[in-house]
């Protein structure tokens, strides 16, 4: 866009959540995306580079903070505990202050790990892993029954395994899933003065990971496009900035690595046995599987069952009926390693974990034979490398308790964590799944047209917003400034990087039912 000497006071932070840069950057050369061709022609575009691993739960509080994992805090969806159950992460869980706790007023929308909403200054309703829309999910007060009153068919997201065996359905249910996100935009838009704006989209994500037809992308990226008309035209009419960022990027799988299987095999991993109330409920057929079919088959759901129990029954009769759970059916007590969530591996030790088998002086021994399975592994079938691991001390060096390892799938291998009887299985309708690379453009007053990013991350997104505002990024920022995508011209071109302590967010405990948040990301694979 046109230089400008004057530094903008407002931002404008689109996100796009799970677009991948070849993709996109293909679509815009065609000419098939108008209005993100003439943002990259008058802006800066290029890719951005993901968390590792590439999982939403980590990227966007990265995205948000200008920090990695191992300082604002979210390792997945779901946060292991010592004894080996697990609870899901929130907004109290994300330890860095984000860029709307900074910048204000601010409005954020729909921003994935923000519920329960925090009281900013200013307007936020809670996005991705919110249980409903309710008075924990929206600030400020009022503001859930005006949505409920002005979009009545709002919802968060969609029940994912309903539309399995229907993908025309389920495209016309995310359309009119971005349609009424988009009519949540544009009443926040309508609501007060914002010096950041900050909304996201996730319905990308959500298509391709159960489509990936080369027509049905273009069509729904021709929605976002439109989206993208209609927030460049609002934010040029407030001389702001504006930033479009994905978390991740996609591409497509095919086959699924069972690696706590594979830990099983190898001897690092034991199963619960046949004693007691398991061996007898085996012995007579009985497992989650066959239960949830008699369920099923009484028209009685496996969500209506939790809903209507208590949690601890719940979890009690989880661990008593024979199955594949990669916590509920593991023997910790003669496990030295496992996976948990998006391929975090953990060596069982004694410190880490209660009661834990591994010394901690064996650790590193541990994780050495883990390093060498992991990247002997091969498919039978094609006799392809699989998997590729990453150390966590390298990864995440601020947090003792991070994970061990970190397991990646090659290509179109994807690392899970459920006890199989294979190893390597189809990965059945979910047919694509996450990519490192992702998308970065900005647009606006200070941007220098045709610019490229230079080796970006989700990492550097808050310090360039940031910086972009004539305002210092923090101190323990992992990220960097962008400049290169300023005008040399400008205040943001030419002005010094300034740094100061945020300090940390206040953390608390959070009291609500997440049933209906799990159903959905075990509709797609992202829990076990």
């Amino acid at each position: 866009m046109s230089m400008d000497t004057t530094s903008p006071d407002r931002a404008f932070v689109l996100g796009l959540d799970g677009v991948p840069w070849d993709l996109l950057s293909t679509w815009i050369q065609a000419g098939e995306l108008p209005n993100l061709e003439r943002l990259a022609a008058e802006g800066a575009a290029g890719a951005l580079s993901s968390t590792t691993p590439a999982a939403t739960p980590l990227a966007w509080p990265t995205i948000a903070t200008g920090v990695w994992p191992d300082k604002h805090g979210v390792y997945g969806f779901q946060h292991l505990e010592s004894n080996y159950t697990h609870r899901m992460n929130t907004s109290a869980d994300v330890r860095q202050p984000e860029l709307w706790d900074v910048l204000s007023p601010a409005v954020v929308g729909n921003v994935p790990m923000t519920y329960p909403a925090d009281e900013v200054d200013g307007t936020l309703v809670s996005g991705m892993m919110t249980p409903q829309m309710d008075e924990q999910s929206t600030h400020p007060d009022g503001l859930a029954d005006e949505i409920a009153e002005k979009i009545p068919e709002y919802r968060v997201g969609l029940s994912w395994d309903e539309y399995r065996d229907r993908p025309e359905e389920f495209r016309e249910e995310l359309s009119s899933l971005l349609a009424t996100r988009r009519r949540l935009m544009r009443l926040l838009m309508d609501r007060e003065e914002w010096r950041l704006f900050f909304f996201v989209y996730t319905a990308p994500d959500r298509l391709q990971h159960l489509v990936w037809d080369e027509a049905a992308l273009l069509e729904h990226y021709r929605e976002l496009d439109d989206v993208v008309g209609e927030v460049m035209e609002y934010v040029a009419d407030r001389d702001a900035i504006l930033f479009v960022a994905s978390d991740h990027g996609f591409g497509p799988i095919s086959t699924i690595v069972s690696v706590n299987t594979l830990l099983e095999q190898e001897g690092f991993l034991a199963r619960k046995g046949g004693d007691g109330t398991r061996g007898v409920l085996a012995r007579f057929g009985v497992t989650k599987t066959t239960i949830e079919s008699t369920l099923a088959r009484l028209g009685v759901s496996e969500e209506a069952l939790v809903e209507h129990l208590p949690r601890s029954l719940v979890d009690t009769v989880a661990s008593q009926v024979p199955g594949d759970h990669n916590l509920y059916d593991v023997d910790f007590d003669e496990t030295r390693a496992f996976v948990h969530g998006s391929g975090n591996c953990y060596v069982n030790d004694t410190t880490r974990f209660d009661p834990g088998v591994v010394d901690p002086g064996d650790v590193e021994d541990v994780k050495t034979e883990l390093r060498s399975l992991f990247e002997a592994t091969t498919d039978p079938e094609t006799d392809e490398r699989a998997l590729r691991v990453l150390d966590g001390e390298d990864l995440f060096p601020n947090d003792p308790y991070s994970p061990d390892l970190i397991v990646r799938g090659i290509e179109e291998y994807e690392p899970g964590s459920k006890l199989t009887r294979t190893v390597f299985s189809d990965s059945g309708s979910k047919v694509a799944s996450h990519r490192p690379e992702g998308v970065f453009l900005a647009w606006g007053p200070s941007i220098e047209s045709g610019a490229t990013p230079t080796d970006a991350s989700v990492a550097d997104v808050a310090p360039t917003v940031l910086h972009s505002l004539d305002e210092p990024i923090p101190a323990n920022a992992d990220g960097r400034v962008l400049k290169e995508i300023f005008d040399p011209h400008s205040m943001a071109g030419r002005g010094a990087v300034s740094q100061r302590e945020y300090g940390q967010s206040a953390s608390e405990t959070v009291d609500a039912d997440f049933d209906d948040v799990e159903d959905r990301l075990r509709g797609l694979g992202y829990m076990e």
